[in-house]
């Protein structure tokens, strides 16, 4: 009964603060600590420490990135490439945003992206809900995928501390399995967005709204395009610091004998992420003339230090309740997950509605699944499942993506359900789990 009083606890703060949303997940989580601390007489738990500061790097570096205006160049390299191919920019809007959070670890990039592929996409004839709800969901995606993504540092940091005898998953072999079981999710998602929804020119409600002169002229409105736009040299010199500094981690992850070794143990990859991705934004400091009072004032900056803090709450209050309960909870839990692997990603992706933040999700249920067993090749192969908030239309992404396809295609059903995005969520998180999975058991993970 009170394992069930706690549960419910943390459910309430999660709901309400996900309610709230910005930082209030976090805070919701210090109530949690001190309610269970304080009433239930519960042993707090751990804060995530090692994770919060390998968020605050990268944070750091990709704001810093934003700030020099290098993220520009990235995002007119894109809008090139979708220029060049308006007839596939169903499949290839996708492709696009999930490579740009891949290379900055954060899904906020899609914002300047969406405008950008309305135009090209209602003035070639294509419907936009197509591309433009594809690239939402896509962006989103290519966090698990990102070396330097909130919800990938964190999952390397827990699953470095995973149980005496487990298999041992480092960065790169992490990597191995996100990177192309994302990949393969996002090519259905394209493939799926290609045929969804009438084509324009037969579909009634559109041509109906388009009758109306003033309407069409709003629906197609003027070019949005960084094309044009004059980028400075110091644009470009942060951007290659930036992907540098990713290409370097990579490699030492790759290549363990490159790291510095201590008591016969080479460097971790948490500190050896932390080192360079916060070198890489002082680098980009020194050798251009980026002010540094703007890199506070940044979405990216904003954004990460949100996900710092609802990590240090919804761990800290998760960490106590399953600290404090793991007999019982690995008697019930662990024969089940077990012998029904998948019930793991199911919960994953719950819980990840519930938070509404991938690093969240990771934070409050890997720990706890490999506590009770869980093996590791699991938590990789289902990494995917962090993902779950397109379930219900209320993330940041997918509100912009209505708002800038002003044709009425991308929407909120009658039933909130049946949404533009439900399907490419579903479709691309789907088909990564299952790939993650056969990836994972290639390796001998599972």
């Amino acid at each position: 009964m009170m394992l069930g009083l706690e549960l419910l606890l943390i459910i309430v703060c999660l709901l309400y603060g996900a309610r709230k949303g910005g930082v209030a997940l976090g805070l919701l989580g210090g109530i949690g600590v001190v309610v269970l601390t304080f009433v239930f007489q519960i042993s707090p738990g751990k804060p995530p420490v090692d994770v919060m500061l390998t968020i605050v790097a990268v944070v750091a570096a990709s704001a810093t990135l934003q700030a020099s205006g290098g993220l520009e160049v990235l995002l007119l390299m894109a809008e090139k490439m979708l220029r060049r191919n308006p007839k596939y920019i169903s499949v290839l809007a996708p492709f696009v945003t999930a490579f740009l959070t891949m290379l900055c670890g954060t899904g906020h990039v899609v914002y300047t992206m969406l405008p950008i592929i309305y135009d090209i996409a209602i003035k070639n004839g294509v419907r936009p809900e197509r591309p433009m709800a594809a690239a939402s969901v896509g962006a989103q995606m290519g966090i698990i995928a990102s070396p330097v993504s909130v919800a990938v540092v964190s999952l390397v940091a827990f699953l470095a501390k995973a149980p005496a005898g487990a298999h041992h998953v480092d960065f790169v072999t992490l990597l191995s399995v996100t990177i192309p079981s994302t990949l393969a999710g996002v090519m259905m998602i394209g493939i799926f967005s290609w045929f969804r929804g009438k084509d324009l020119d037969k579909d009634p409600e559109f041509q109906a709204r388009i009758a109306d002169p003033e309407t069409r002229k709003f629906i197609y409105g003027e070019t949005t395009t960084l094309l044009g736009k004059e980028l400075k040299r110091d644009q470009w010199i942060a951007m290659w610091i930036f992907v540098g500094a990713i290409a370097v981690v990579a490699t030492l992850g790759a290549f363990e004998g490159l790291r510095p070794h201590f008591d016969g143990k080479a460097l971790s990859m948490v500190l050896t992420i932390q080192m360079f991705m916060m070198m890489a934004g002082a680098f980009i400091l020194i050798f251009t003339k980026t002010n540094a009072g703007s890199i506070g004032k940044t979405e990216v900056f904003r954004a990460g230090m949100i996900a710092v803090v609802a990590v240090f709450g919804v761990a800290w209050m998760a960490d106590s309740v399953f600290d404090a309960n793991l007999p019982t909870i690995k008697a019930a839990l662990s024969e089940m997950i077990k012998s029904q692997p998948w019930t793991y990603a199911l919960a994953l992706l719950i819980v990840s509605k519930f938070v509404n933040s991938q690093a969240a999700a990771i934070s409050a249920m890997v720990p706890v699944a490999l506590s009770i067993g869980v093996e590791p090749g699991y938590v990789v192969a289902f990494a995917a499942a962090c993902y779950g908030y397109y379930i219900l239309p209320t993330y940041p992404s997918d509100l912009a993506a209505i708002q800038f396809d002003r044709s009425g295609t991308t929407h909120i059903g009658k039933y909130l359900i049946n949404h533009s995005f439900i399907f490419p969520g579903l479709i691309g998180v789907g088909t990564s789990c299952v790939v993650g999975y056969f990836l994972a058991a290639a390796r001998g993970l599972v």
